[in-house]
């Protein structure tokens, strides 16, 4: 891998950061961090109350790719079928013909996941993990890039399914929009408030392209003291006593992936411990289920997994 490899993901990440920034002003960490998602061949989860621009981020994203986009509403009457697709009996040729479901894209937006059953959100299981879709025992394969960007409301919303265990562990990461700062929504009032500002959003890359960045990242270098650290991190998460259900080693995975796409995106050929640890909350907070006595002490699973991390020692040296 060549510096000008790692530039050309800087770069490019850059384009798309600036493009998305067009629509949501003011959120410059949630935006790189979603890229950074991307980049790491990951699915995104984009968690926070109605109205703070959840979705306008997963549709600026995505139509900042020159790529197939479809979007899913998720209401409690959706059926699995709708997301993976059906088999229907062609009358003409006496034969079934397979009609794809919402799931065949590039990027696929969830919209409120967290509305439909958890029947129909396990439709999605293993599409998200292994890219192919089991329809009456055929099997399809999804083309790359792949991603899955859901959003959805806090479980205590009225109307919502909280996730499974096993669907949260299939997004590499979890980001809040938050409210915005008052100068952002005066910005906003000015650019949202006579037309939508996602009518005059075009792609700043391809998928092609996503393609080759993608392959890029997978080569960045992450040494063995570095590695350790990941490992040291998710391992502790499953030793605490304040956890029911700690880190898998898929999020291990991810966490490491998703440090080598941070660590291109800044212009690096290889992973920091910084870039391990500044990606733990997105990347681990939401697949960590507390004990009750942690719930009630108040303490949640972003408060225990700092205290985690601060007792594991960092590596002197990435090297």
């Amino acid at each position: 891998m060549t510096e000008s490899d790692v530039e050309s993901v800087a770069r490019v990440a850059g384009r798309i950061r600036a493009n998305v920034e067009k629509v949501i002003e003011g959120k410059s960490d949630v935006v790189t961090a979603s890229i950074i998602v991307m980049l790491a061949e990951g699915h995104l989860l984009i968690e926070d109350v109605p109205g703070v621009g959840k979705t306008m981020l997963s549709k600026a994203l995505a139509r900042s790719i020159d790529s197939t986009v479809r979007r899913i509403q998720f209401t409690p009457d959706l059926l699995p079928s709708d997301i993976t697709g059906v088999s229907v009996y062609n009358q003409s040729t006496r034969e079934f013909e397979f009609r794809p479901g919402g799931v065949f894209a590039n990027v696929v937006i969830g919209d409120e996941i967290n509305r439909a059953s958890p029947k129909t959100q396990s439709a999605l299981l293993e599409c998200m993990a292994e890219r192919q879709v089991t329809v009456d025992n055929v099997t399809y394969q999804l083309e790359s890039p792949f991603m899955v960007i859901a959003t959805q409301n806090p479980v205590e919303m009225e109307g919502t399914y909280p996730l499974p265990e096993a669907q949260r562990d299939r997004f590499l990461a979890r980001v809040s929009v938050g409210y915005p700062v008052p100068a952002a929504e005066i910005a906003m009032l000015e650019s949202h408030g006579t037309t939508n500002p996602l009518d005059d959003l075009g792609p700043v890359t391809d998928s092609a392209e996503i393609r080759r960045l993608c392959a890029i990242v997978a080569r960045v270098h992450v040494s063995p003291a570095v590695q350790r650290y990941a490992v040291a991190l998710t391992a502790a998460t499953r030793e605490s006593p304040e956890l029911l259900l700690g880190a898998s080693p898929r999020a291990t995975l991810h966490l490491v992936r998703a440090a080598k796409a941070r660590a291109a995106v800044h212009h690096r050929d290889y992973v920091l411990p910084d870039d391990v640890r500044a990606l733990l909350q997105p990347v681990l907070a939401h697949r960590l289920l507390p004990s009750a006595e942690a719930a009630v002490g108040g303490r949640g699973a972003s408060s225990i997994l700092e205290a985690i991390a601060a007792q594991v020692p960092v590596p002197d040296s990435p090297a």
